[in-house]
Parts: C-alpha cells; structure tokens; sequence
C-alpha cells in the first residue's frame, strides 16, 4: 500500500527552530515532489542584486519606468540557475506549471520579455533552488522542521518578501513569530 501523498505546489515554512541559514525564517515553494524526491525555490530570501542588475547583466535593456524587484536566494542547490517565478501561462519555452496559478520558467525567452510585459509585473526571478533525496523531506517533516500549507498565489505576487514566511503561516491560523524555538520535554 503507497501512503505517499505530494507536496507539490506547497509552502514549506521552517520553523523557529531550523537553523540552517539557507532556510532560516524561509518559505520554500515545491515545485516538484515524489517518492523520488523534491525541488522547491525559497520564495522570501532577497539577494543584494536587483532584478534590473541582472537583466542588465545579460544585456537585456529595461526602460526607466521598470517595476523593480529584489533577486532572491531560491536555494543552495545549482545558484547560478535562475528560475521566473510567474502567474500562469505555458508560453514559454521552458515551463513547468507548479498550481493553476503558479509557473516556473528556466527558459531566456522570459527575461527578455520581463521588462516589456505588464502581465510580467508581479513575477520574479529566483537563483538556485533547494533539493530533497527520496525521503528526506519526509523526514523532516516527520521532525517538525517545516509546516506546510498550499500555495497561494497572494503571498508569491502581492505580498512584500519581507513579510511571506508570517503571512505564510497565518494561512493556517498560525502567528509563527509566538513560536518557541526551544523543544522540551513534559
């Protein structure tokens, strides 16, 4: 019998106490999970580059009027790929639908259309993203790392990254910020 219940199009949200500064106070979207694993891109961890910076780094022209977003820090695994994070659409050349309303893209058609589409407005761009082996995240799980709860659009597009791992968990009724981060024992 297969107890095995996806994850995908998710929020992981670390507990106070996960320590790892790669997913400290973070919010992880799952993009992908199985028995084989998963892949997800933390969602409010900004980097010091801006989303300008980088198209100018690859030599994509922005318009002065740019709606402007930080770069985040989407994992520790393979940093130097980027990841759109998006509404909608398969339009593009490399996509994966993670929910109805939620869409990574790997492909460069995006990041050139990035600074010329409105519907572009609200998505952002993550570098390098986090990666659990069979069973790992389970285990973690089963250890009181994580919480988690299905994505919502709201807190990926009009949600501040400063504020998305407590309105995260105000998703399921929870003022994370009230959480001990200390474990005992009764």
């Amino acid at each position: 019998m297969n107890d095995f219940v996806s994850l995908k199009n998710h929020f992981l949200i670390a507990m106070p106490n996960l320590d790892d500064p790669n997913f400290f106070r973070s919010v992880t979207l799952l993009c992908e999970h199985n028995e084989e694993g998963a892949m997800g891109i933390v969602i409010n961890h900004p980097t010091e580059v801006t989303t300008s910076e980088l198209l100018d780094h690859l030599e994509i022209q922005v318009a002065p009027d740019f709606h402007e977003r930080p770069v985040l820090a989407g994992g520790p695994v393979q940093t130097d790929r980027g990841f759109v994070i998006h509404h909608g659409t398969n339009a593009w050349q490399s996509s994966l639908a993670v929910g109805e309303h939620i869409t990574i893209t790997t492909s460069q058609d995006i990041l050139e259309a990035l600074p010329q589409q409105a519907d572009l407005d609200d998505a952002f761009i993550a570098l390098g993203y986090a990666g659990w082996g069979p069973g790992q995240l389970e285990a973690e799980l089963a250890e009181n790392a994580w919480l988690s709860v299905p994505a919502d659009p709201s807190i990926l597009f009009a949600t501040d990254v400063a504020e998305r791992w407590q309105k995260a968990a105000a998703l399921i009724g929870i003022d994370i910020s009230q959480i001990s981060s200390l474990s005992g024992n009764a």
